[in-house]
């Protein structure tokens, strides 16, 4: 059979960056409604009047469920046009951040940001496969780091931003504005994402759960698509949670120091990830994943090792984490977008996602573990941690070298 008639591919290059753009804004609100939970930790704890533990599961809890819905849309993912399930998703984070604005009660809270990380996963997983479905193979990778400028952005301007605003007006207006954003964005995207039903085949009758997830994993070359999936957010989750506090306790950094070592850090790769993009889509991609993995390996020996140096080069150790670490995930993002038929694309990215937030979650947790405070307030073991961190990089990269470009 073949596909349905409905296409995207008649699309300009005029009309077709502006979707990418329309995504890159999505993927911006979607980050920073997830990230601005951890700087606002001393408003919320005071507010609530809840433990560092309580605090951490509303953290968690975004995760965890931006987890399991992914899981699930692995399954039925590819059922619907993308558009709708795009916008679906994004409807549901807005009522999310919306309730996390009005959460009277912690408990609330709890509820809004599990249904923020509920329909947030969805919506990173469906961007990426409309991506994969819009822009041919050979610009994929350019596409994807414009996509993935949203980590950028969030870091540079977006959670700086929110935390100004929360200092100012309170720990509920950066979700208000947050709201506001996403639904202009939600009635752009409306109107300017075409209808996207090119994966969908004419006739092909509804699969179960079950059917769904037997056709995606049966596939060994999705699997290393996984399995490297999980190894690069191993290796850079277990050191990023800790680089704050090891700043200001081991380095000797004051938070307003520390705000330049991520302002500056953000504001890199702004440069850096379309000079990625084009690497990726001008060379073979395994060998240019393979070279920026082995160069985030200097950074994330200097960031976890003390150093005892000016706040110039923490500056300079920032710029190369930042530059490398994230700067891997553009080529392998473009790899896996590949390494599934477009008539799976939408489970596979999905799945990968699942993979994604359940690494996040698993790699925090066994960083925490090997770290120890000593009596003067030091953090000990973060030595290892890096340590570790450079091994599973190096088998991410071996598990690259597995994946095949399908389509």
């Amino acid at each position: 059979m073949l596909p349905s008639s409905s296409s995207s591919s008649a699309l300009s290059p005029a009309r077709e960056r502006q979707v990418l753009l329309v995504l890159m804004l999505m993927g911006f609100t979607n980050i920073v409604d997830f990230m601005i939970m951890m700087p606002l930790a001393p408003l919320l704890t005071r507010e609530f009047g809840i433990t560092t533990a309580q605090f951490g599961f509303l953290v968690s809890a975004y995760a965890f469920a931006a987890s399991i819905a992914s899981l699930i849309m692995a399954s039925i993912a590819d059922r619907f046009d993308r558009k709708h399930v795009l916008l679906l998703s994004y409807g549901g984070l807005i009522v999310g951040t919306l309730g996390c604005a009005l959460a009277p009660t912690y408990a609330t809270l709890v509820i809004a940001r599990i249904v923020a990380g509920a329909f947030g996963g969805i919506q990173s997983a469906i961007a990426l496969s409309i991506v994969g479905d819009l822009v041919p193979d050979e610009r994929r990778g350019r596409a994807m780091a414009l996509v993935m400028m949203s980590f950028s952005l969030a870091a540079v301007l977006g959670v700086p931003l929110s935390i100004y605003v929360a200092s100012l007006g309170g720990w509920h207006v950066p979700f208000f504005a947050l709201s506001a954003l996403c639904s202009v964005l939600f009635i752009v995207a409306y109107r300017l994402i075409p209808v996207m039903r090119r994966h969908l085949i004419a006739g092909a009758k509804p699969i179960s759960l079950i059917q769904g997830y037997a056709e995606l994993l049966r596939v060994p070359n999705h699997w290393w698509a996984f399995l490297t999936s999980a190894l690069i957010i191993l290796s850079g989750m277990m050191v990023i949670p800790f680089i704050a506090p090891t700043r200001v306790t081991n380095e000797g950094l004051s938070e307003s120091q520390l705000a330049y070592f991520y302002l500056i850090g953000g504001a890199v790769t702004i440069v850096t990830r379309p000079y990625f993009g084009r690497l990726t889509d001008r060379y073979y991609r395994p060998h240019v994943f393979y070279w920026t993995a082995l160069l985030s390996i200097i950074p994330i020996l200097l960031v976890t090792h003390r150093l005892g140096v000016s706040l110039l080069w923490q500056n300079m150790v920032a710029a190369l984490f930042f530059i490398f670490v994230s700067g891997r995930f553009i080529p392998f993002t473009a790899m896996n977008a590949a390494a599934s038929a477009p008539q799976l694309r939408g489970r596979m990215m999905s799945f990968s996602s699942a993979v994604q937030n359940f690494s996040t979650g698993i790699a925090a947790s066994i960083g925490g573990a090997m770290l120890t405070t000593s009596p003067s307030g030091a953090i000990l073991g973060y030595e290892a941690v890096g340590y570790l961190s450079c091994l599973l990089t190096l088998m991410a990269v071996a598990a690259a070298y597995r994946i095949r470009a399908v389509s």
